[in-house]
This record gives structure tokens, C-alpha cells and sequence, in this order.
């Protein structure tokens, strides 16, 4: 493997890394189910947002995101549908009230019973927060540009892929692992109220962004 390569892949990597770190909806949910949920299930998110990057990543590859990510007609419903379903999670966490997070607090008589979710739900949350975000692609997109050669072989775009989806699921499964611990469980257990309504305010705000977008873009001449 050439230098030229070794570094254009170390590039790719450090980009790919930097922007996996910067918070987005994708780790505001991720927050909100660790903060909701058990470790077991939280997990689910973390899984679904990295197969959505895997299938993405994937695209790219096959040349398939390009043709995607100039048509006007399937970024527009991504968006819209990605500003609806994070306006659909907002609603939740904004309407929720603070008795639904007593099941947090050890020792505490529970006055209802915590609510349930399951890795498989929590997998299609994570599945469609990651497959709805218009900006997932584009950034695939813009990072696959510099390996998308025909002097770099299949098999090392696969890898890079491969690469870059477990890396997408150890980071978050690490997030996961992090708030499930006793220690920040029982630290978060006394603010999950407000953790929820920040998260919630937060993707309402993108989702709002994300359909503003489409309505501005309809109104250029």
C-alpha cells in the first residue's frame, strides 16, 4: 500500500471520526433512549443508526449515492420525512410528564409502570433517524469522492466501509455503555426529566430545520 493511499485513508478515517463525535440527532437519541431505557435495548439504537450508515456507506460505493444525492425529488422526501419523524419524537419527549421517569429512582415507589420498549423498537428508531437524515449521504458522499478512484481497489473501498459502520456502532454503543453505568444511571436518574425536554426541543428544532429547508428551496425562483 502506497504512501499516497495510507494517507488519503488516514484522511478519510479522521474526517469520518471527528464528524462521528460532533453531537447530531442521532447521539440526541441516543442520549434519550440510554437515559429511558435499559442497556439492552438502548443498544438497539446504536445498532439501527450503524446499519443505516452501513447502507449509505454502501450506496456510495456502488455509485448509487450519487445518483441519489442529485435528485431533487428523493432529497426533498428525505427531508420532509426526516423533519417529521424528529418532530414526531420531539412531541413525545416535550409531552411527556415527570411522573413517567419515577421508575428511574431507586427507592422510590414507582406510581406507574416504566415504560416499555424493546431492542427491536429501539433498532427502528435508530434505523430511521439515520436512513431519514438527508445530510448522512451527502457526507458519505463527500468522503467516498477521495476513494472512489479506479486506482484504489474494490476491496479496499469495502473495508473502509466496513470500516466506517462498526465504527459508527462502537462509538454509539460506547455512549450506550457510558450513561448505562450505576453511577451516571443514578446521576441522570435525577435529571432524566430535563435531559428528555432538552433532547426533545433540540430534534424538534432539526426537524423544523430540515422542513423550512424544503419550503424555502420550493420558493427560489
Amino acid at each position: 500500500m502506497g504512501t499516497g493511499l495510507v494517507a488519503i485513508l488516514f484522511t478519510v478515517v479522521v474526517a469520518h471520526f471527528i464528524a462521528l463525535i460532533s453531537p447530531g440527532p442521532d447521539f440526541l437519541l441516543i442520549v434519550k433512549s440510554s437515559v429511558r431505557n435499559q442497556k439492552a435495548a438502548a443498544l438497539g439504537v446504536a445498532l439501527g443508526i450503524a446499519v443505516a450508515n452501513g447502507l449509505y456507506i454502501a450506496l456510495c460505493i456502488l455509485g448509487v449515492g450519487a445518483v441519489l444525492s442529485t435528485s431533487l425529488v428523493v432529497m426533498t422526501v428525505l427531508k420532509i420525512l426526516g423533519g417529521a419523524f424528529l418532530l414526531y419524537i420531539a412531541f413525545h419527549a416535550l409531552r411527556s410528564k415527570r411522573s413517567d421517569y419515577l421508575y428511574l429512582l431507586k427507592g422510590q415507589k414507582e406510581t406507574r409502570p416504566a415504560p416499555k420498549s424493546s431492542f427491536l423498537r429501539e433498532f427502528l428508531t435508530g434505523f430511521l433517524s439515520g436512513i431519514s437524515n438527508p445530510k448522512n449521504i451527502l457526507f458519505y458522499l463527500s468522503l467516498f469522492s477521495v476513494v472512489l478512484t479506479n486506482d484504489i481497489g474494490i476491496g479496499v473501498k469495502i473495508g473502509l466501509g466496513v470500516w466506517m459502520t462498526a465504527a459508527v456502532f462502537l462509538w454509539d454503543a460506547f455512549i450506550v455503555s457510558v450513561l448505562s453505568q450505576e453511577k451516571v444511571k443514578r446521576v441522570f436518574s435525577r435529571v432524566a426529566f430535563y435531559v428528555d425536554k432538552v433532547a426533545g426541543t433540540l430534534l424538534g428544532l432539526l426537524g423544523l430545520k430540515l422542513i423550512e429547508s424544503v419550503v424555502f428551496e420550493e420558493k427560489r425562483p
